[in-house]
C-alpha cells in the first residue's frame, strides 16, 4: 500500500467532479495529473445552467475555496420555477426562494455549466490537465497500483486512478460490470440565442428561472441561461428508437420539429414556440441510468466518482454530488496515510449516499415524466 503524501494521483474527466477533486488535492499540497479526451475547454458545447444547493455542491466549493468566486458568477434569480398550464400557459404552480438572497436549503444558485468548469479549470495549476488524452482501460496491476491504458497504445502507471469519465466511464470495468440502462425517457433539446432581444415573447414568458408545462404524453422544461441563452427540452416516454418506429430521421430538422409540433397540437402557441422554433438544430438526448443500487467491493488503486460511479436521470442533484464526492476522495486521500485507506473511507461515504439518491431519482422521474 502507497502513502498518500507521495501517491501518484491521475484523474480521468476534466468535469466539476474531477476538476473539484484535483483542486482540493492540490490545496493539500499532493500531486495529481487529470487527462480527458476532449481537445481542448471550447471543444464542445458544455450545457445547461445548474442549480447548486447547500450542503451538497456549495459545501464542495467551500472545501475548494471558490464558494465566493461561484457566488460573483451565479444566478440566484435563476431559481425561480414555474409550472402554467400547458394549453393556457396560465400559471399553476410558483416557487421563489424567501428574501433577498435566499436563505437554507431554498438557496440554491444557478451557474451554467460551462462557466462552472471554467472556474474548477482555471483554479487548478497550470498544466494539470492533459487535453487530447483518450482512456481506452485501466488495469490493476495487483500490487495496489493501477495502469492507464491510452487509446494510442501509450500506458501510465499510477498509485492511485479515478474515473470521473461520465456516463460511459471507461475506468468502471476495473471496478463493476455494470452499465447504464436506457430510463424509457428522452429529451429533445433546441436553443435560442440573444433571447431578450431576438425572442422578447419567450423570454418574457420563461422570466429568470425555468418554466415547466405537461400533458400525460409529453412534458417541456424551458430553462433560462446567462447571456440571453434560453434552452428547451420537450420529454416523453418512449422506445430508444422511437425515430425509427415513428418515421422520424433524428438529423433532419424539419421532419423533428413537424413531429414534436404533431406531439404539442393544442399547446399554447408561447409553448410552442419554445419547443420548435429554436435557433438549433434539434439533440436528442436518451436518459441513461445505472443500476440501483450500484455498488462494488473496493479495488487497490482505483475507484469512481460522479456519473461514473452513480450515473442517475438529471433532476438538479448529478453535479451537486460529482462535486461533494470529488471533495469528499481528496479530503480522505489528504486525512489517511494510505491511499487505500483513503479510498474504502471514500467509498464507505459515498456508495451508501448515492445508492439513495439514485433511488430518489429513479422515483422522481416516473413523477416527472409519468
Amino acid at each position: 500500500m502507497n502513502l498518500t503524501r507521495a501517491a501518484r494521483v491521475a484523474i480521468v474527466g476534466a468535469g466539476p467532479g474531477g476538476l473539484a477533486c484535483a483542486r482540493v488535492l492540490q490545496l493539500h499540497g499532493r500531486s495529481v495529473t487529470v487527462f480527458e479526451r476532449e481537445a481542448a475547454f471550447e471543444a464542445r458545447p458544455q450545457g445547461g445552467s445548474l442549480d447548486l444547493h447547500p450542503d451538497t455542491g456549495q459545501a464542495a466549493l467551500r472545501a475548494a475555496g471558490l464558494l465566493d468566486r461561484f457566488r460573483a458568477l451565479s444566478r440566484p434569480e435563476g431559481q425561480e420555477w414555474r409550472k402554467v398550464d400547458h394549453i393556457t400557459a396560465a400559471a399553476l404552480e410558483q416557487e421563489w426562494p424567501p428574501g433577498d438572497e435566499g436563505a437554507g436549503e431554498e438557496d440554491r444558485p444557478e451557474i451554467d455549466r460551462g462557466q462552472l468548469r471554467g472556474l474548477l479549470l482555471d483554479s487548478l495549476a497550470p498544466g494539470t490537465v492533459r487535453w487530447g488524452h483518450p482512456v481506452s482501460s485501466v488495469r490493476p496491476l495487483g500490487d495496489g497500483t493501477c495502469r492507464l491504458v491510452f487509446t494510442d497504445g501509450t500506458t501510465e502507471d499510477f498509485d492511485l486512478v479515478v474515473g470521473a469519465d461520465g456516463a460511459w466511464s471507461r475506468v468502471r470495468p476495473a471496478v463493476s460490470d455494470a452499465l447504464p440502462a436506457y430510463t424509457g425517457v428522452t429529451f429533445v433539446e433546441t436553443g435560442f440565442d440573444d433571447s431578450d432581444v431576438r425572442h422578447p415573447g419567450l423570454a418574457e414568458l420563461v422570466g429568470p428561472g425555468t418554466l415547466v408545462a405537461g400533458s400525460d404524453a409529453t412534458h417541456l422544461f424551458v430553462q433560462r441561461n446567462s447571456n440571453g441563452h434560453i434552452r428547451t427540452y420537450v420529454a416523453f416516454r418512449a422506445p430508444q428508437d422511437w425515430h425509427a418506429t415513428v418515421g422520424v430521421d433524428p438529423d433532419d430538422t424539419a421532419s423533428v420539429r413537424a413531429y414534436l409540433a404533431q406531439r404539442l397540437d393544442g399547446w399554447a402557441e408561447g409553448l410552442r414556440y419554445a419547443a420548435l422554433n429554436g435557433d438549433h438544430d434539434f439533440a436528442h438526448r436518451p436518459l441513461f441510468a445505472l443500476p440501483v443500487p450500484h455498488v462494488w467491493e473496493s479495488v487497490p488503486g482505483v475507484t469512481l466518482l460522479g456519473d461514473a460511479a452513480h450515473l442517475m436521470p438529471p433532476l438538479g442533484v448529478g453535479v451537486n454530488h460529482a462535486l461533494l464526492d470529488g471533495t469528499d476522495l481528496a479530503q480522505a486521500l489528504a486525512g489517511e496515510e494510505r491511499v487505500d485507506d483513503a479510498v474504502r473511507a471514500y467509498e464507505q461515504l459515498m456508495l451508501p449516499r448515492s445508492s439513495e439518491l439514485a433511488k430518489q431519482c429513479a422515483e422522481g422521474l416516473k413523477h416527472l415524466v409519468p
